[in-house]
């Protein structure tokens, strides 16, 4: 009888390893997969971005920005809607290069992809398009549950300094591959925000969170929501991604 249980349990063990090996060849395409479902190239894509931030103490502040992608050329635009006084601000990502336009001074200067939008919990690099598996190395994965929802927990460590976050981990759906949960560490291991994404739309085949909840793991009770609208894969007129478009859009 113990030799038959110690079978068992070892045909556990075994069965086990193999399911996790199993994952482990499996996390390149999951986060393949992720790449895929928010990659617009062969067409351009544009929203609207309405972001409430809450701070302890003040009233909550309303930012909306209207959003320009081309991936196929790593282009971006970013123009403020609201608030009304600064209105017509604008980011605009040239190759490498981010810049930052004040209509008020009418010049550039020199901005990152790592700035945050409007004095908000949210960044430039939550909007354009992602590529994990160029960003990051896998450095850890598991089976976890996020709620009651079954996930693959992926823990990644950036490959370069371009990135907003050192490391990142994230909660996979394993039904369906969908982010539910980021959280995003510093260089010290700490943790400085958490992302969650309760609401997707599909577009063309794609999927785009169309609400994300960022907390600001620093500052208690500070955070933002990003809610997406008319979403729209019409082509642009190449000058969108331009300087003279920012300059042009507000005279």
């Amino acid at each position: 009888m113990k030799h038959i249980l110690r079978v068992a349990v070892l045909g556990i063990a075994l069965a086990s390893i193999a399911a996790t090996g199993a994952f482990a060849q499996d996390v390149p395409r999951i986060i393949a997969e992720l790449d895929r479902l928010g990659d617009f190239s062969g067409s351009d894509f544009a929203a609207i971005y309405t972001i409430v931030s809450q701070k302890p103490g003040e009233k909550d502040s309303v930012s909306q920005v209207r959003m320009f992608r081309r991936d196929d050329k790593k282009q971006f635009t970013l123009l403020v809607i609201l608030p009304e006084v600064n209105k017509g601000q604008g980011y605009l990502r040239e190759d490498d290069n981010v810049w930052f336009y004040d209509p008020t001074s009418r010049k550039f200067s020199f901005s990152s992809i790592k700035e945050n939008i409007q004095n908000s919990e949210a960044k430039n690099s939550d909007l354009v398009r992602k590529s994990i598996l160029e960003d990051y190395q896998v450095v850890g994965s598991k089976e976890g549950m996020l709620g009651k929802i079954a996930v693959w927990i992926i823990d990644l460590k950036a490959r370069t300094n371009d990135v907003s976050y050192e490391r990142v981990v994230m909660h996979v759906r394993k039904d369906k591959t969908m982010l539910l949960k980021e959280e995003d560490f510093s260089v010290s291991g700490r943790l400085m925000r958490t992302t969650l994404f309760p609401k997707y739309v599909e577009i063309s085949g794609r999927l785009m969170p169309s609400q994300i909840l960022i907390i600001d793991e620093l500052n208690p009770g500070e955070r933002s929501q990003m809610t997406m609208t008319e979403q729209s894969l019409a082509g642009l007129p190449d000058k969108v991604f331009t300087k003279a478009f920012l300059e042009q859009v507000n005279k």
